[in-house]
Parts: structure tokens; C-alpha cells; sequence
């Protein structure tokens, strides 16, 4: 078929439910394929919601009893937490907060530990009584006789345009993430930056360079990006087209050194730069 040509593979994981303490444990399972990473997901969510500190994400992964990088599989968000149910309560992110969510996402994409998926909802209106939504049962947008309608697509590539699909992975911020995750495969993190609280820096190797402040001041900053000398399209504010960046630019000095400004009030409070979108 079109979406699974011949000699295709199916891709395998296993949801298990382990915030630790549980009497099934993800390493049962890790024999047999990946799993669900679920303490990923509400560990980023309580840094990025302000419940610890982004500074201490330099060594996420396994040392935070999270399983073997190379078994997990990991996500900010699913069908069932986004909802309040399954694993890590309100700590949980969301589309409901984008700018935070577009910061996690871009974390999660440049950090390399497991397989990383990305969400793609649809909007529902929240009916909350005593903390828990009356309305999480409610299914995707459709017609009157429950068929489900199909997004549209603006001339950006999101969705919208009437229908109530959310389409996260449409996103330029998110959707440019995986692209730079592509580009980084392979390589490791260094160079680490962080100012003590939550605004942090890093390189992958000598092809890519984040940067995320979710602090309640600017960050401005001269940084070590890993990148040869140039000018770069930043891809979190636009794209690279037909040799034109259509968003901000960063300027790379010979020693790979760039000023890195975020300020507070950022749109999406994150920048990234890579070999691929050098002008």
C-alpha cells in the first residue's frame, strides 16, 4: 500500500504504565521491544511548569531512573494523560499551553535519549467539576451523522480553518524540531550552558545549537554554538526557503561563538540553529 510499501516493517513498542513503585516495571518488558517511557514526559512537564529547575536537566535520562535511552520510547503528552488520566496528573503538558509545550517539545526533540513521538490532537471544550473534566470522553471533530471531518489545511501547513483539529505536528516550531533531530542523530551533547535556573544551552556535536529561557527575565547571552562561521536561519521563528530565511537570523563568529537573545516575553521562548540552516 502506499503507507507500508513492500518489505516494510512494522514498528513495535509497548505501553507500560511505570512512575516507579509499581508492581509491573517497564524492565519486564525492554527484552521484547521499546517501551513507554511515562516519567519523561511529567519530569519535563514539572521543570517547564516551573516545579524544578531546567538547569537540572544536563544529565536527563537514565540518571533520573528513567530506562536505557536506546529502549525508550518517549513523548510529552498522549491521548490519555492530556486528559488526566493514565500517568503523571497535572503535571502533564499540553496543547492548552503552547508556548510551554513548544519548549518542552524542542527539548524532548534535541536531547538525545529514546524515540521520541510526537502528539497530534483535537481540540474538545473542558467541562471541569471537583478537578476532573466531564467532557474527557469527547471524540474528534465530525458531522452530524459522527463521521469524522477532516482538517483543513492553511497555506502555513497547520490546520484549522473552522475544524477543531489541534495538529501539533504541524506546528513550524515542532515540525522544524524533527528535523533538526534528524540532523543531530548520531551526535552527543556538549558545551552545556545554564545561568543557575532555567535558561540552558547546548550543542550536539559540531551540527546543532538550542537554546530555551523559561525564566521571568531575558536571556542575552554569548554562547559556544559548535557551528562554523556564518549566518544561520533560525528555525524555531521561520524557515529556510529558496536561500531566504523567513524568520530571525543568528551570526556565528569564526570561533563558533554566537549572542543568543531570548527575551522573557518570546513567543516560543526557544532558538535553534543547524548545520542545515546555514544561509
Amino acid at each position: 500500500t502506499i503507507y507500508f510499501p513492500a518489505g516494510s516493517r512494522a514498528f513495535i513498542f509497548q505501553e507500560v504504565i511505570d512512575l516507579g513503585g509499581e508492581p509491573i516495571t517497564s524492565e519486564e518488558y525492554t527484552g521484547l521491544g521499546r517501551v513507554t517511557e511515562f516519567k519523561y514526559g511529567k519530569f519535563l512537564g514539572e521543570a517547564f511548569r516551573g516545579n524544578n529547575e531546567l538547569q537540572y536537566l544536563r544529565n536527563f535520562g537514565e540518571d533520573w531512573g528513567m530506562i536505557n535511552r536506546q529502549e525508550a520510547l518517549v513523548f510529552i503528552d498522549n491521548h490519555d494523560n492530556q486528559r488526566g488520566h493514565g500517568a503523571g496528573g497535572d503535571q502533564i503538558l499540553t496543547f492548552r499551553d503552547p508556548k510551554l509545550y513548544k519548549m518542552a517539545t524542542a527539548f524532548m526533540l534535541g536531547w538525545p535519549y529514546g524515540f521520541t513521538r510526537v502528539m497530534s490532537s483535537y481540540y474538545w471544550d473542558q467541562n471541569i467539576v471537583d478537578g476532573q473534566d466531564l467532557n474527557d470522553w469527547m471524540g474528534p471533530p465530525h458531522d452530524s451523522d459522527y463521521n469524522i471531518v477532516s482538517p483543513t489545511i492553511r497555506p502555513d501547513e497547520s490546520c484549522g480553518d473552522g475544524t477543531e483539529w489541534i495538529c501539533e505536528h504541524r506546528w513550524r516550531q515542532i515540525y522544524n524540531m524533527v528535523n533538526f533531530r534528524n540532523i543531530a542523530h548520531g551526535t552527543d551533547v556538549s558545551d552545556w550552558w545554564d545561568n543557575g535556573a532555567n535558561q540552558i544551552a547546548f550543542c550536539r556535536g559540531n551540527k546543532a545549537f538550542l537554546a530555551i529561557n523559561n525564566d521571568t527575565w531575558d536571556l542575552d547571552e554569548t554562547l559556544q554554538t559548535c557551528l562554523p562561521e556564518g549566518t544561520y536561519c533560525e528555525v524555531i521563528s521561520g524557515n529556510l526557503e529558496g536561500g531566504v530565511c523567513t524568520g530571525h537570523s543568528i551570526e556565528v563568529a569564526v570561533d563558533g561563538t554566537a549572542r543568543i537573545s531570548i527575551p522573557t516575553n518570546a513567543a516560543d521562548g526557544v532558538i535553534a540553529i543547524h548545520e542545515g540552516s546555514k544561509l
